[in-house]
């Protein structure tokens, strides 16, 4: 394990309304031939705005079947290498970014990532999450951060504001872990210890998050980008995609990690199960109860979950919830960067006595 303090980060990062209009202003410099990676949905919608920011040399706009697994990664990635494509980017949401980051990885081109939501911290970092075909989660591919991170507001405060919520819930995390994984001096996934600045930062998203993420919520349902949105969407995207790259995880994205081995939680977006991943590593390290108190307040100001039955496991059996234990706890993932001990039984303990906490606090509401 590398003891090097290392810190990672994309090129460049512009954060504004309207920005998408002028990507081809911000792409100039690196690109020749452009290909596109975007939903049917988000081509109906974008595909106008993004070709009128070209001139003569249009990108190809490549359409994404849902899933960021290996097939979907062949697929673009054949297009790259037969197409003589030489910059990768994404428009729309967190997996459409992991299969640009490990298309342009494995053709050793540059990557240019644009969110239409703000769902998840996935824009900023260079690792790339690879799906089963089912939705279930398989690896992790360490690429090479983004060249360009262009985030465009407007689309932002417009997207759903659900998508913004989970977004909240993925940035929840960062501090949490980084904290935890810094007491261990875990590897991150930056590929050495955190440093100061990870840290830092970490902290700076987690602060801005109790501070504005009502305020951001109010503005995503009016569909304006105010000073509080721009504020949390910076934290959610930029600040947490290098909190958590630089700074370390820990259990809450392990226990979102076992989730996914129910189907019941697959209509869940991947924040709200890292947000109910917070709190169960939090009874993980018998954290204070003012902690726990303001960490669950936080989420139910701004509908995350803190139950199990707010992920769709109202019913959810001991056996199962063992089975989301044995993988959260699994050496490979993340929980083993918690400064104790960690065992499947620790971390099903965990599940149950955060449930039967989130149960009590919405009966008190």
């Amino acid at each position: 394990m590398s003891l090097n303090r290392v810190f990672m980060s994309p090129a460049r990062y512009v954060q504004g309304p309207h920005c998408l209009e002028k990507l081809k202003e911000y792409t100039d410099k690196i690109v020749d031939k452009l290909i596109i990676a975007i939903s049917a949905g988000g081509k109906k919608r974008l595909e106008k705005t993004l070709m009128s920011s070209f001139d003569d040399n249009k990108p190809t706009l490549h359409v994404f079947n849902g899933e960021c697994s290996q097939t979907e990664i062949n697929r673009l990635t054949d297009l790259i290498r037969t197409g003589g494509y030489n910059v990768v980017c994404s428009v729309g949401g967190g997996k459409l970014h992991d299969l640009a980051k490990a298309a342009a990885f494995h053709t050793k081109q540059p990557c240019v990532i644009v969110p239409t939501a703000c769902s998840n911290d996935a824009p900023c970092t260079a690792v790339s999450v690879i799906y089963t075909e089912e939705g279930v989660v398989e690896s992790f591919l360490f690429t090479d951060s983004p060249r360009l991170v262009l985030v465009d507001t407007d689309i932002i405060a417009k997207a759903p504001v659900r998508t913004l919520v989970a977004g909240m819930g993925d940035a929840l995390a960062t501090y949490i872990e980084a904290r935890a994984s810094k007491q261990k001096d875990c590897q991150t996934a930056a590929g050495g210890i955190a440093g100061v600045t990870g840290i830092a930062l970490a902290r700076l998203c987690y602060d801005t998050l109790l501070a504005d993420s009502v305020k951001a919520k109010l503005s995503n349902e009016a569909g304006v980008p105010s000073v509080a949105l721009e504020n949390v969407v910076e934290a959610a995207t930029l600040l947490s995609g290098l909190g958590f790259e630089s700074g370390g995880l820990a259990a809450a994205h392990a226990v979102h990690t076992g989730l996914t081995v129910l189907e019941e939680s697959h209509a869940y977006l991947h924040g709200e199960k890292v947000a109910f991943g917070v709190m169960t590593q939090l009874f993980m390290e018998n954290a204070p109860m003012e902690e726990i108190e303001t960490v669950a307040n936080y989420c139910l100001s701004v509908g995350l979950p803190i139950a199990l039955s707010d992920i769709g496991l109202t019913h959810a059996s001991d056996e199962a919830l063992m089975k989301v234990a044995a993988v959260a706890a699994a050496p490979h993932d993340t929980a083993v960067n918690l400064p104790f001990h960690v065992s499947a039984e620790t971390v099903f303990a965990a599940l149950k006595a955060t449930d039967a906490y989130g149960r009590m606090k919405h009966t008190q509401r």
